[in-house]
């Protein structure tokens, strides 16, 4: 009996190199789009392009490979995205802008990591379309020479509009097309300082002819289906740039509260102005209302003030702009200070000598202030003795002076500053100052026992410093150790009893605090300091706060927790805990800053929660230890290509895989618990998947789920149990895609499915492949049929066969078809040949009776071709070969092999194809070699790479991919 055995195992188009580390791998990245591109440059050598039309939706899907699952973040122009669009899509594999701006455009990001290897990052440029409304602006130029009686009126057509790409401008006028030198008496050019972004028409010597309507169109060309836009521009013997009034006067002068309405009427301009209003504050209060020419503020305010500026603008000459100052009253901040005689160096007030008394307050506006003096409620003039002062240049604004001369006993008494607006409608401010034998300047002390302060974080403190003298003063408090905020974040504090209170201390807040006296309300002299210091304990600050200890039974565990700072410094005791009972307690040996407990062979009873704590007078900080015995989470493997399969018409099949985090940290995995429910139901159906023998680091464990519902969506979760118990639990998705046409630019396939990489059977041929191995062939009946193993040599690899011997018979066929294939796409940069593919596989024909082995390109819309693209006859020995042959499909596509019996034609196996094409390559086993080919004039050779792994994993594969670039 003789066999003929065909293997298409893997087709692929390379990218990158691929690193053979087993199931563990470092991230791999990719970017796809889709969303509302206009258009994606994806061959540019520097970067790709995504261009997207401003309020359409921009959709970026980072595809990642590599074990564990990598985690994705996007960023953009090498920085943070989270501020320009939702937090939610920064860590999401599918970035998504709803109604993208302007703004947005720039280089995106996708970085991928796992812990393995460089973080894995790409990017893709964001060119935003956009084209705003054009904007004609007219400006005109008058010459005259008067000796010869020359007049000369020239009008300037400025078109402008906001655009990307850059905008092409046309002018029309009326429905005549104008160009250059198409009429003598206009000239269209663009400033050489701006070229590109605006175009200027230029009307000579006005004529009557040129008063029309001028259209000026922007144009982008349609790209991203943006449509042209216009303006049009009447010119008139009366187009005049526009001349406005403000009904009102400047400034104005009004109380808190007054409604204020600001008139501004439009005096000349054609075509007719637009009003508009304009604040310094930026923006026009919340509560304004603009109609017309009016703008009314409802009741105002002084934050309200400032200057409003009416502008008018109807695009011809300068807009017009014509402001007024609005001034709210407000008296402020009622001062005073005393100042002893300046020609003695006392700072006492004494009989006979001079003394100031100062008075401040802020007023606006400044030039209505008012001060008047009383002496004991009565009112005070200036004299000789009594000397008040308000225009004195050396005090500052909104001061007035009262200078006693010679101080008698019969000055004693209490002196009045009272300050007024002279509008009237702002309540007055009194200050009153007495001036007594009693009268003295401050001094600053603190109380005894206030300092050093000791308090504990998150204490309540108040810093205190006595101030005596007459009048008191108000005490300014800072940091006099360092350059620091106060807890209110000022640099100062004010105080009018001297004492500071701190709310919630913390330990940043030990240090030297100053008090000093100002010169408000007080004495105008030589400020007078006190330092108060604050010590603030805290207890000890220690780590690890918590920490996880995984271990098997009768294994040692070692619990270490170190004091990182502490205040008193000096740590009293520790003592460890298991679950509230004490383990053991102790003092700190002054040498070391850590205590450690040691469980020599752990026993069910170890398991647990442990506490340490240390403890200093300020109270205690606690390490804590979780004992357990649980297992690691596993790791759901993502990369298995096609892991769902269609057997039957209403349900579906999912080969769920995965690793098992940290294996051998606890006992020997037993088993893992499969729970599985329908997305949106809550009922878990659960199962248990028995575990045999130790799992190894970065072991592949495969479990087939079946009869799932089309087309549900299933949470899967998956829990490792062992002698402890179940352990962490891992939890994905398992979504159900329908089948789709396979692109050549990534295909995986394997035939150690069932499904058998999406090939069928053709329903028109004499009989049919079968999928096999030498370890399922039936030795009894079929004891020399087929070869003792796979591509690779082992005998658990599968491959596709067929019997030639009997019942067959001379022109039988089998035909097996592939899926069908999309072509590349469309090159952005215009080649117009078709792409070349290489289909390659691996095959063995050993038998006397062999036949011919065939293999077809069908086209979508085509039937088969006539002649086989590759065909083979006869014996060719006991070994596995490889095949390889180029095709050029103009449109979608499928390729096969067909075994007839008893052929003999057999063509020359194509060259492979050039850098253009699609590399095929196959392959059966756990060996895979893989070959890049790249173009002749990068003069590299072909990369040849062998990498050994589990046959679970690399068993006859199948990829397709596309490549970019030539790397080794």
């Amino acid at each position: 009996m003789d066999l003929i055995i065909c293997v298409v195992g893997l087709l692929a188009l390379i990218v990158e190199g691929i690193r053979c580390q087993g199931v563990y791998a470092p991230p791999t990245v990719r970017i796809i789009h889709s969303g509302h591109a206009c258009n994606v440059e994806e061959e540019r050598h520097t970067e790709r392009v995504y261009t997207i039309r401003e309020g359409e939706t921009l959709e970026l899907t980072c595809l990642v490979t590599g074990h564990p699952r990598p985690q994705i973040r996007w960023t953009k122009t090498a920085g943070s995205v989270s501020d320009r669009f939702q937090d939610s899509s920064v860590f999401n594999e599918t970035l998504h802008i709803a109604k993208i701006l302007r703004t947005q455009g720039g280089r995106y990001y996708c970085k991928a990591e796992n812990g393995l290897g460089s973080p894995a990052i790409k990017s893709i440029r964001v060119d935003v379309y956009y084209l705003d409304d054009p904007v004609v602006t007219v400006h005109q130029s008058i010459g005259e020479a008067k000796e010869q009686f020359y007049y000369e009126r020239t009008v300037f057509l400025r078109c402008v509009a906001n655009s990307n790409p850059p905008v092409r401008y046309s002018w029309h006028r009326g429905r005549e097309i104008l160009t250059q030198g198409s009429d003598k008496g206009v000239e269209i050019y663009e400033p050489f300082f701006t070229q590109g972004e605006t175009k200027i028409l230029k009307l000579k010597n006005l004529r009557p002819q040129d008063y029309a309507n001028y259209s000026c169109i922007a144009s982008v060309r349609n790209v991203c289906g943006i449509p042209d836009r216009s303006v049009i521009f009447r010119l008139t013997n009366k187009t005049a740039s526009p001349s406005i009034k403000l009904l009102v006067e400047d400034p104005i002068v009004v109380n808190p509260g007054q409604t204020v309405s600001l008139v501004c009427i439009t005096t000349g301009g054609e075509p007719p102005p637009l009003l508009t209003w304009v604040s310094t504050n930026d923006s026009l209060p919340q509560r304004s209302v603009v109609k017309g020419g009016t703008l009314t503020l409802p009741a105002i305010t002084s934050d309200e003030a400032g200057v409003y500026s009416c502008v008018a603008s109807n695009n011809v000459g300068n807009p017009a702009k014509k402001s007024t100052t609005i001034v709210v009253r407000a008296l402020k901040k009622g001062r005073f200070w005393i100042t002893p005689d300046p020609y003695h160096n006392d700072d006492n007030i004494q009989i006979g000598r001079e003394v100031k008394i100062s008075c401040q307050v802020e007023a606006t506006p400044p030039e209505e202030l008012t001060f008047s003096w009383l002496k004991n409620g009565r009112a005070l003039r200036s004299s000789e003795r009594m000397v008040i002062t308000q225009t004195d240049p050396d005090i500052s604004p909104g001061t007035t002076n009262l200078d006693i001369i010679d101080l008698k006993f019969t000055d004693f008494g209490t002196y009045t500053c009272v300050a007024a607006l002279k509008g009237g409608g702002i309540p007055e401010i009194s200050i009153d100052v007495n001036i007594s034998s009693t009268t003295v300047p401050p001094s600053l002390t603190v109380p005894r026992g206030k300092s050093p302060l000791v308090a504990r974080e998150g204490d309540t403190v108040e810093l205190e410093c006595l101030v005596s003298g007459k009048p008191k003063p108000i005490i300014l408090w800072s940091r006099s150790d360092k350059e620091v905020p106060m807890p209110d974040g000022n640099m100062q504090m004010e105080s009018y009893d001297g004492v500071l209170r701190i709310v919630n201390v913390s330990r940043e807040m030990t240090g030297s605090y100053r008090c000093q006296t100002s010169q408000y309300n007080g004495f105008n002299v030589k400020p007078r300091e006190a330092v108060v210091e604050l010590i603030v304990q805290y207890p000890p600050t220690v780590e690890p706060v918590y920490m996880e200890k995984r271990q098997g039974l009768g294994r040692p565990v070692v619990m270490t927790c170190k004091v990182l700072r502490a205040h008193p410094s000096r740590v009293l005791r520790f003592e460890w805990l298991l679950s509230n009972r004490l383990l053991h307690a102790g003092a700190f040996d002054a040498q070391r800053d850590e205590t450690e407990y040691t469980i020599r062979s752990l026993n069910r009873d170890g398991w647990g929660e442990y506490t340490c704590n240390v403890i200093n007078e300020a109270g205690a900080g606690k390490c804590t230890f979780q004992v357990t015995g649980k297992a690691y989470p596993p790791e759901f493997y993502y990369d298995t290509y096609n892991p769902l399969w269609q057997n039957r018409p209403r349900v579906y099949g999912f080969k769920l895989q995965w690793t098992q985090m940290n294996p051998g940290a606890v006992d020997r995995i037993v088993a893992y618990r499969l729970g599985i429910r329908q997305m949106g139901l809550q009922r878990w159906w659960e199962q248990e998947i028995p575990v045999d023998g130790q799992i190894n680091k970065g072991e592949l464990m495969t479990h087939n789920l079946t009869e799932l519902i089309k087309p549900e969506s299933y949470e899967v979760r998956l829990t490792p149990i062992t002698r402890f118990g179940e352990g962490d639990s891992t939890i994905r998705i398992v979504t159900y895609s329908a089948p789709i046409n396979p692109h050549l630019r990534e295909f995986h396939c394997s035939f150690e499915e069932e499904p058998i990489c999406m090939f069928t059977q053709d329903k028109n041929d004499d009989f049919d492949w079968t999928r096999h191995s030498a370890a399922t062939r039936d030795t009894k009946y079929t004891p020399n049929t087929g070869p003792s193993g796979d591509r690779s040599g082992s005998k658990q690899g599968f491959y596709m066969y067929i019997e030639t011997s009997r019942p067959r018979k001379e022109g039988d066929q089998a035909r097996l078809v592939s899926p069908f294939f999309n072509v590349a796409p469309k090159n952005p940069y215009g080649i117009t040949n078709p792409p070349a593919y290489c289909f390659g596989f691996f095959y063995h024909m050993y038998g006397k009776h062999i036949g011919t082995l065939n293999a077809f390109l069908k086209q979508k819309g085509q039937s088969a071709s006539e002649a086989p693209v590759w065909s083979l006859s006869g014996n060719q020995g006991n070994h596995w070969k490889q095949a390889k042959v180029s095709v050029h499909p103009t449109s979608s596509f499928q390729v096969g092999p067909t075994r007839l019996h008893q052929s003999s034609a057999r063509p020359r196996c194509p060259d492979w194809p050039p850098s253009s094409a699609l590399s095929v390559l196959v392959s059966i086993g756990c060996r895979i070699l893989m070959h890049r080919f790249t173009s002749p004039d990068i003069k590299q050779k072909g990369v040849h790479r062998r990498c050994w792994a589990r046959r679970e994993q690399y068993h006859s594969w199948l990829a397709i991919r596309r490549p970019n670039v030539c790397e080794e």
